[in-house]
């Protein structure tokens, strides 16, 4: 049983959690903490046709890649109620941003001028879509997350822990 919840919990995003746990007991379970420290920084969210995130707060590990999934689990197509996910540098305007990804069309609203405050982002999805973005976050801190698709930004944005 006890293995049950240890393979559970490294699936989920109490992963940190327990890596946090397991790094002060160093001698402690070698096995285990290989398996959380494999898995402790893929990230899962989802965007539905009510304009919302599943969740509002994703966490990582500083320094280690990052694997994160956007699946847009909604019917309507991307042209109606398109879904993205930009992580952006801490302290960006999310207003300022929203306003010109709203006039980014041609690069599914992802303004090329911003680019410096840009992290990473998945594509533009349409319902019944995935994407997979892949990066590292070297610094800890608060990232905040966005869909840039016009009007999203309101419901749709939370934030990135990178501890």
């Amino acid at each position: 049983m006890g293995f049950l919840t240890i393979t559970s919990c490294g699936k989920k995003e109490t992963a940190p959690a327990d890596q946090t746990e397991t790094t002060e007991p160093s001698g402690e379970g070698e096995q285990a903490p290989a398996t959380a420290a494999a898995e402790e920084n893929v990230l899962v969210l989802e965007g539905n046709d009510q304009m919302q995130f599943n969740v509002n707060e994703l966490k990582a590990v500083a320094g280690k890649p990052i694997k994160l999934t956007l699946k847009h689990v909604g019917k309507i197509p991307k042209e109606a109620m398109g879904h993205n996910l930009v992580i952006l540098q801490p302290g960006t305007d999310l207003s300022a941003f929203a306003l010109k990804a709203n006039d980014a069309k041609a690069t599914d609203y992802i303004p090329e001028s911003e680019n410096a405050v840009i992290i990473a982002h998945t594509k533009l999805l349409g319902g019944g879509e995935e994407d997979t973005i892949e990066f590292t976050i070297d610094k800890k801190g608060n990232y905040p997350f966005i869909c840039s698709f016009p009007g999203h930004v309101a419901m749709m944005k939370g934030v990135l822990i990178v501890e």
